[in-house]
Formats: structure tokens, C-alpha cells, sequence
């Protein structure tokens, strides 16, 4: 059984930082690329950056690109998303997707998600 489990979202004003965490009940965390998508609403889910498996590439939404980034922590199974000078339009439900490579192949997991509100 695997669990996404996303925190830190909340309330933040335009300017500000927030660091999202997701957390992955796998044994396998490194072999699984893992992303970052957003939902605003009335908009259609889009991806915000992403980390390969080995941590060796990342790609970033252009809207994102220089504010955001992706590190991983394979010790502690978890992928976090730094965001920085947050603006009023990333304001949405940030998901977190694991996606297997290798051994884990074929395997794919979605959390929850986490609420992320930019207002002054």
C-alpha cells in the first residue's frame, strides 16, 4: 500500500516563500520520478516541475522557471517544492505524482493535495 501524503500549503502574500513537502510510503523512493502539478479553479491541472529518479534532471513550468524549484531527499522519502516570490496566480491545490522507473515500473501514485492560497 502506498501513501502521497502532501503538507505545507496555506495562506502566503504575494512576495512571499512556502516549501511543500510530499511524503512517500514506498520502499523503492528512488527509483520514481516525482512531480509537482497545480489546479486552479476553473483551470485544467498542469504540470510545475519535475525530478527524474536519480535526481540528475528537472524541468520547470515556464511560468514557474527561477521562483520554484524541486529538490529530493531520498534518505527521507520525500520531494519538496520551494517556491519563491509567489504571485497571486499560483494560488491552487498543489498535487503531488510519483511516477516508477526501473524496477518500479509501471507503478504510478497521486496524492491528495495541498491547498495554496496567495493573497494580501
Amino acid at each position: 500500500q502506498v501513501q502521497l501524503v502532501e503538507s505545507g500549503g496555506g495562506l502566503v502574500q504575494p512576495g512571499g516563500s512556502l516549501r511543500l513537502s510530499c511524503a512517500a510510503s514506498v520502499f523503492t523512493f528512488s527509483s520514481y520520478s516525482m512531480s509537482w502539478y497545480r489546479q486552479a479553479p476553473g483551470k485544467e491541472r498542469e504540470l510545475v516541475a519535475t525530478i527524474t529518479s536519480a535526481g540528475g534532471s528537472t524541468n520547470y513550468a515556464d511560468s514557474v522557471k527561477g521562483r520554484f524549484t524541486i529538490p529530493r531527499d531520498d534518505a527521507k522519502n520525500t520531494v519538496y517544492l520551494q517556491m519563491n516570490s509567489l504571485k497571486l496566480e499560483d494560488t491552487a491545490i498543489y498535487y503531488c505524482k510519483a511516477i516508477g522507473r526501473g524496477i518500479s515500473r509501471g507503478y504510478v501514485y497521486w496524492g491528495q493535495g495541498t491547498q495554496v492560497t496567495v493573497s494580501s
